[in-house]
């Protein structure tokens, strides 16, 4: 009888009896109830269509110059806010952790992955010491009904060389009154300014095939030698429902502008303005090919500046080529614009 009973313990046991028998294994990594779930399915079974959905901002990443234009331009549209594609990362990753899924957490890594190759290096402090000469761009809208907020911030800045853009009427007669004495030279063409402490000279209207002048060179004389300045405003792009996201006049623009700064014949180059585009967006290339984004070489972060109340991208550009070396980007406290400046220091080499 006894001999029956330790025989019937024994088989309970082994049909995996919860108060007698072995508890089940841990699941992912040893971490209980990552095992099979109530349908039997597996931490590897479970959240396939999450695991898809994980890859998809990293293939976005990845191979977003494949992503074509030819349909509303989804392209440069993608390209204009490309490091806001990482969002999907922690968005997918509650549903992962909910579902206990481990083939969904380990495909989330290939997004992480490929988001740190490309805008890892942006979120560390890259300036460099102290420059030479701070310059400043602003799109400081035509909108702006208190340009003297905007005046006091530049004046604020530091700054030796200012741009302007979007320049009319009354407001431009408030910039060059207020900005007279701390900035005894200026040249204002169309719609766009340059301001400097040092004297400008040689002003050449660029011709960016818009029918009215939204950008110019000047030669800047400074303490160590000539510099030449282009102030650009390249056209705004648009959402419409019939054509998408229309850069077309943008991309023709950019092209001309990029001509212009190639045949450049002043060694030493800057380029202040507002694109309306990143620098990942390839539109911009004929222009972003030549020359070297202060921000991304000495700036702390994204460096957005637009829109001002929520900055989502950086199409506020400061840019050089030449003998220039950035050592330091940030933008600057918000006015009454609807974008935010942008500044950088240049040491010369």
């Amino acid at each position: 009888m006894a001999q029956a009973d330790r025989a019937d313990r024994v088989s309970t046991a082994e049909a995996g009896d919860p108060g007698t028998g072995p508890r089940p294994a841990p699941g992912f990594l040893g971490v209980r109830g990552w095992g099979r779930d109530a349908r039997g399915a597996t931490t590897w079974r479970r959240g396939l269509v999450l695991a898809v959905l994980a890859l998809l901002p990293g293939a976005l990443l990845a191979f977003h110059s494949e992503v074509p234009n030819s349909t509303g331009n989804l392209g440069s549209l993608l390209e204009t806010f490309l490091p806001w594609v990482g969002l999907a990362v922690p968005v997918l990753l509650v549903p992962a952790l909910l579902r206990r899924s481990a083939t969904a957490l380990i495909a989330l890594l290939v997004p992480v992955v490929v988001w740190v190759n490309m805008f890892g290096g942006l979120l560390t402090d890259k300036s460099g010491g102290t420059g030479d000469f701070t310059v400043v761009s602003h799109n400081v809208a035509a909108a702006n009904n208190d340009p003297q907020s905007t005046v006091r911030m530049l004046e604020k800045s530091g700054a030796q060389i200012v741009a302007l853009q979007e320049l009319a009427g009354r407001p431009l007669r408030a910039y060059e009154t207020g900005l007279a004495e701390s900035y005894p030279y200026h040249a204002v063409e169309g719609t766009v300014g340059l301001w400097s402490k040092y004297p400008i000279g040689d002003v050449r209207v660029v011709d960016i095939e818009m029918g009215w002048t939204r950008a110019f060179r000047a030669e800047v004389s400074t303490p160590k030698g000539p510099l030449a300045v282009y102030v650009a405003h390249l056209p705004s792009v648009r959402l419409r429902a019939e054509g998408g996201f229309t850069v077309n006049q943008r991309d023709v623009s950019a092209q001309a502008l990029g001509d212009a700064i190639q045949a450049e014949s002043v060694k030493k180059v800057l380029l202040l303005g507002d694109l309306n585009g990143t620098m990942n967006d390839r539109s911009l290339a004929p222009i972003t090919s030549q020359m070297r984004s202060a921000q991304g070489a000495a700036g702390d972060g994204f460096g957005f500046s637009w829109p001002a109340s929520f900055p989502m991208a950086r199409i506020d550009q400061i840019m050089s080529k030449g003998g220039l070396k950035p050592t330091d980007s940030r933008t600057l406290e918000r006015d009454g614009s609807d974008h935010l400046a942008v500044a950088a220091t240049y040491r010369y080499q």
